[in-house]
């Protein structure tokens, strides 16, 4: 005979969330995705305190030095002597900090505009999604190189950069969600209650919009550190004595004929981290899909 609890337990249906915490636990790729990514930010944000070289040090004893264990330089040092482990984790950490500020800021930025323009509708829907247009048409280089050119190569501005122009997928994203969204019961029942659009927007829009937001924040977060790489590669980003995985794949590329590690370990870290957030992204898609249900 089944107990109280357990009739009760077998009765109750399970909510989106806990079943799609379920079903994203049984996607094997996924689970090895998210451990690797946190054993690499785990890394990227201990592993420079636990070495005993500084990112910024210079062993002229070991300039361009192969990867070896006999002098603690396990990757190898580039054409500075500086040992090229540390500088990868503090790239890493310069890398992730970037994808994760940016993608936050765009991705509220989204929120925000894809949420109002869908709920609002009309004259001032087609007035924001033009301007939506007008940012797509703009290249992100030339506002970039402008930026650098005016203010400087500072930390913020990498931020800044790619946040403005990184927000409208999410937004055209979110739009679409609201338009389907504005005309369920709940909303119509709050509008009858006088209830102020900001309110709706943020009450009732905006949390059935979690499962869409969490899934292309996933895919929005390598886009982001892959676009901060290309700017550090090309000058217009992280610059020394900082580094960032795209400034050290810069370095590694003058290089790679005569010291291929200087390319290899910090093109190899940035390849695994987009491929983890790529197969986690997936495998939150399918999870919150109600289909898979």
């Amino acid at each position: 005979m089944l107990k109280a609890n357990e009739i009760e337990a077998l009765v109750q249906g399970r909510s989106l969330w806990s079943d799609a915490r379920l079903r994203f636990m049984r996607n094997k790729a996924a689970l090895i995705s998210l451990g690797l990514l946190l054993f690499v930010a785990l890394a990227c944000v201990i592993g420079p305190w636990l070495l005993p070289h500084a990112f910024d040090s210079a062993d002229w004893d070991a300039m361009s030095a192969a990867p070896s264990w006999k002098n603690a330089h396990f990757w190898g040092t580039d054409d500075a002597g500086r040992d090229l482990l540390v500088r990868c984790l503090v790239g890493g950490r310069v890398s992730l900090t970037v994808g994760l500020l940016a993608t936050l800021a765009s991705v509220s930025l989204g929120i925000v505009w894809g949420a109002t323009a869908g709920f609002i509708g009309g004259k001032v829907d087609a007035l924001m999604m033009r301007i939506v247009d007008m940012m797509y048409a703009i290249p992100y280089l030339l506002i970039a190189i402008l930026l650098v050119t005016i203010l400087g190569r500072e930390f913020y501005l990498v931020v800044l950069t790619i946040t403005v122009f990184s927000w409208m997928d999410m937004a055209r994203v979110v739009r679409g969600q609201t338009l389907s969204l504005r005309s369920m019961e709940y909303v119509e029942a709050a509008r009858a209650m006088g209830v102020s659009t900001t309110r709706i927007i943020f009450r009732h829009i905006v949390p059935n919009l979690l499962g869409v937001v969490v899934i292309y924040t996933t895919v929005t977060v390598p886009g982001v550190i892959l676009t901060e790489s290309v700017l550090s590669f090309l000058g217009l980003g992280i610059q020394e004595p900082m580094t960032s995985w795209g400034v050290l794949i810069q370095d590694g590329a003058k290089a790679m004929e005569v010291t291929p590690w200087i390319l290899l370990f910090p093109a190899g870290l940035l390849s695994v981290t987009l491929y983890c957030f790529n197969f986690i992204g997936d495998g939150l898609r399918d999870a919150l899909d109600p289909k898979e249900r």
